[in-house]
């Protein structure tokens, strides 16, 4: 097993490293020297990692990855991420301390977009370019990446993909793992060109136009400017922005159908027909209890509409601050931090596509209650049969709010309030961002224990990965060191 993870685990580096360009472009473009030289060191030492170990294992065939290998590979892969991700930043000396420079990182490639900065404003623009790029290349998933460039050699490019997509089922849409990646990547970099060019032509430089793309469609929510899209002031650019966050939230499967002509099975997809009435409630209600008391109609329908994006698809961008609105628009907003958005798709959350069964599970109970010798069925997608989804989806509910209720402890021990804590936990476990309190829209995480970043790091990386697969892998690793320790007693 040791060989292919090794292989697995340098070309997710080197594809990491490969990434560097584009920030180390900008650091020479806009005269950053030592940020220059922060990129450049890493993304060489990847590079040259990946090759040595090619060279040295070149005619060694490895072995297909077990299922328990493939969780492995991929959860060890997005702890190496982060460490990589934190090197740039804490080289060029833009954030003090390895462990902001980490919860920074985490926070990237996870599309939490949670900031430990205050002034994000400060930093040099190749690290901010970086730090939204992290969003874009975790959004879609470093891993389906690295198998659409490179087809793992025949060691379980399924398996792999697998590990790493969201949602309680998980198939391809070609008859090549590889060929599903690469057109999961295409349809996802071309929406990132679309709204790169949208967003210029709007009115914002290319440079912010580039950052804030890799941040909408990544999820994330890292900005350019302190006060986030909202800092623009400009119309135009946040319904841009709104549009594609809704869209960054549905599952790209369905866009491939719609590209391949079958419009049809959108519609048909339960998921996105309960994602489309949630959105609409959400920014209906917002709204209505909002507009008492707002000087503008057309601003408060448009802050409502931007908020329900940014928190339903987890993405975190700002244009209003949803701390200080009525208790009755918090509520739906609070509401919304349990929902996500769909499976397969770049947003975090528990995601609808679970409540929708649970939803139809609880509807069928209580028709059996009435009629006690009726035979029903749950439905989704217009297929019946689809009991064997309950037994998936409960015992995910149940560890993710136990993770929740747990992350909320420790941050009332780090002296969290309790309300600012519970919904940290949220925003942490769902990969969303902000939260209420002091960890409001407002706010940044740079004040938090070090120890208490540290254990946000690991529940991103649990929220990303749909916190099993972090599981897994502490398992196997708590597994292999006991079993050694046995061997060494014994011999």
């Amino acid at each position: 097993m040791v060989l292919p993870l090794l292989r697995i685990f340098s070309y997710v580096l080197a594809l990491a490293g490969v990434s560097l360009l584009l920030p180390l472009a900008a650091a020479v473009r806009y005269g950053e020297t030592r940020a220059a030289w922060s990129f450049a060191v890493p993304m060489a030492a990847s590079i040259a990692a990946a090759v040595a170990i090619t060279v040295v294992y070149r005619h060694i065939k490895a072995a297909p990855l077990s299922i328990r290998a493939a969780f492995v590979a991929v959860g060890g892969s997005w702890i190496l991420l982060g460490f990589f991700g934190a090197l740039p930043i804490w080289f060029s000396g833009a954030i003090k301390g390895f462990a902001n420079c980490l919860f920074e990182s985490i926070s990237g490639f996870t599309t939490t977009g949670a900031t430990v900065m205050s002034d994000v404003e400060s930093l040099p623009r190749s690290i901010n370019l970086w730090r939204c790029e992290m969003h874009w290349l975790g959004g879609m998933g470093v891993i389906a990446l690295v198998v659409a460039l490179v087809p793992i050699l025949g060691i379980g490019g399924m398996k792999l993909i697998q590990a790493e997509t969201t949602g309680p089922e998980k198939g391809k849409l070609t008859a090549r793992i590889t060929n599903t990646a690469k057109v999961l990547w295409f349809i996802y970099m071309g929406f990132t060109a679309a709204q790169t060019a949208l967003l210029h032509f709007f009115g914002l430089s290319l440079f912010d136009s580039l950052c804030h793309a890799f941040s909408t469609l990544g999820t994330g929510g890292f900005s350019t400017r302190n006060a986030s899209v909202g800092a623009f002031g400009n119309p135009a650019v946040e319904w841009v922005c709104t549009i594609f966050m809704l869209a960054a939230a549905v599952n790209f499967a369905l866009y491939y159908r719609f590209f391949t002509g079958r419009v049809g099975d959108i519609w048909r997809d339960s998921e996105f027909r309960a994602f489309c009435g949630i959105v609409a409630a959400s920014i209906a209600l917002v709204a209505l209890v909002q507009l008492p008391g707002s000087d503008s109609c057309s601003e408060t329908v448009r802050d409502s509409a931007f908020q329900v994006a940014s928190i339903v698809s987890t993405t975190g961008f700002m244009t209003a601050d949803y701390a200080v609105w009525c208790p009755a628009a918090q509520i739906v907003v609070f509401t919304l931090f349990f929902i996500g958005g769909c499976s397969g798709s770049t947003a975090g959350g528990v995601k609808v596509v679970r409540w929708t069964v649970l939803f139809k599970q609880l509807v069928n109970e209580l028709r059996r209650l009435v009629h006690p010798h009726g035979v029903f069925t749950l439905r989704l997608n217009g297929t019946p049969g689809r009991e064997t989804l309950v037994v998936f989806v409960a015992p995910f509910i149940f560890v993710y709010l136990l993770l929740v209720i747990v992350t909320a402890l420790l941050g009332a021990v780090a002296g969290l309030a309790p309300f600012e804590s519970l919904t940290t936990a949220l925003s942490m476990v769902g990969n969303i961002g902000p939260a209420f309190g002091d960890m409001g829209p407002t706010a940044h995480y740079g004040n938090i224990p070090d120890f208490l970043k540290c254990w946000y790091c690991v529940v991103m990386i649990a929220g990303r990965l749909e916190i099993f697969t972090l599981f897994i892998l502490i398992g196997t690793v708590f597994s292999f060191r006991r079993n050694s320790a046995g061997s060494r007693r014994y011999n």
